[in-house]
């Protein structure tokens, strides 16, 4: 069975088991707090291999690297307000959180259905 995306040197259920890997992945590496690894490795496993696992790769990145720029504010929000950011903060990331893991499970959708998606509120460092 060939690929259905252009340019691909894996079979189409492989591009989707990839895709669907650079996504899921990142619940399994987040243990570590390290969520952008699992794509990281997969986009550079697999960029020149397939255009589809590719996008699917930079997609869940930038989307890992925008949640970490994130936390990063939070954390300074908390530290310039000394503590008082907390109220605000804490509820956010909470919400954040579920956010996120429903977007990430969209996403596996898709990859796993050979479809395109892009997350939002996502900022694009790497394309």
């Amino acid at each position: 069975m060939s690929s259905p995306h252009a340019g691909s040197s894996l079979p189409a259920s492989e591009e989707r088991t990839w895709a669907m890997a650079a996504h899921i992945g990142v619940l399994i590496a987040a243990w570590l707090a390290m969520g952008f690894l699992c794509p990281l490795i997969i986009w550079l496993v697999f960029r020149g291999r397939s255009e589809f696992v590719r996008r699917h790769a930079v997609e869940s990145l930038n989307f890992q690297i925008s949640l970490l720029i994130y936390a990063a504010i939070a954390a300074v929000l908390i530290l310039i307000t000394f503590g008082l950011g907390v109220v605000i903060v804490v509820p956010l990331v909470i919400i954040g959180a579920i956010a996120a893991l429903v977007l990430i499970v969209r996403a596996t959708m898709a990859a796993s259905t050979g479809g395109e998606y892009t997350y939002p509120l996502t900022i694009r460092l790497i394309r």
